[in-house]
């Protein structure tokens, strides 16, 4: 019998979709209109973290004293804008996520990101191939809290043991792994190191539903 995970659970933001480099324009684009300009290492330290986190980040990397709500409602907007635009898919992605739902394995969206921007992409990603969402704003703990990924493990009935997290930041992979799942690492806009529980690859181009199944420890 063939050894699939009983649930996939992919990450979106420079996993699924190349939203890393949205984000990165409504950043610049925010750093401006603040009188600034981001730093690259400043960007760099944002990738994976929740939206208060990155706020935190950007002023501070300005030096200037900005109310944070403010400032992520001006970029929820813009990136919101950016979003309807569409939303390109990173090499092999699509195909992947087909295969894992012809396979019949359960599959769910875990993001930083918060659900009304989930919502916009959703029209590029489809609705339709996910069996659960856990947006950014859903949870009291975010990435890299182990919450997200625990709760979309039990939206889908899967054991989180049995699941294959697929994440390209290191908060994600912290966060997959404290709850237990196993991780696929696919670098995106920064360098993952490697560590038990988790296999990387350059891109998910040839990954199969099989060979995640293959990841699990004690294949069944």
């Amino acid at each position: 019998m063939t050894n699939l995970p009983a649930g996939v659970l992919f990450d979106m933001d420079g996993t699924l979709v190349d939203s890393e480099k949205v984000w990165s324009v409504g950043l610049d684009e925010l750093a401006g209109h603040l009188g600034g300009e981001l730093s690259g290492a400043a960007r760099h330290a944002m990738v994976g973290t929740n939206m208060a986190q990155s706020m935190t980040i950007l002023h501070d990397d300005l030096g200037v004293v900005a109310d944070p709500a403010e400032s992520v409602r001006w970029l929820e907007e813009r990136v919101a804008e950016l979003f309807t635009g569409g939303l390109v898919w990173r090499p092999g992605a699509a195909e992947l996520l087909a295969a894992v739902r012809a396979a019949g394995v359960p599959t769910a969206l875990v993001t930083a990101t918060h659900r009304h921007l989930v919502e916009v992409a959703l029209v590029t990603i489809g609705a339709a191939n996910f069996d659960a969402v856990v947006a950014g704003d859903d949870l009291d703990e975010t990435k890299p809290h182990p919450a997200p990924y625990r709760t979309a493990a039990e939206l889908i009935g899967a054991d989180p043991a049995r699941c294959v997290a697929i994440e390209d930041s290191p908060n994600g992979i912290v966060s997959a792994l404290a709850a237990g799942c196993v991780v696929l690492g696919v670098p995106s806009e920064v360098a993952l190191d490697e560590q038990p529980g988790v296999t990387l690859v350059p891109s998910l181009e040839g990954v199969t539903p099989e060979s995640l199944g293959r990841l699990l420890p004690n294949p069944r």
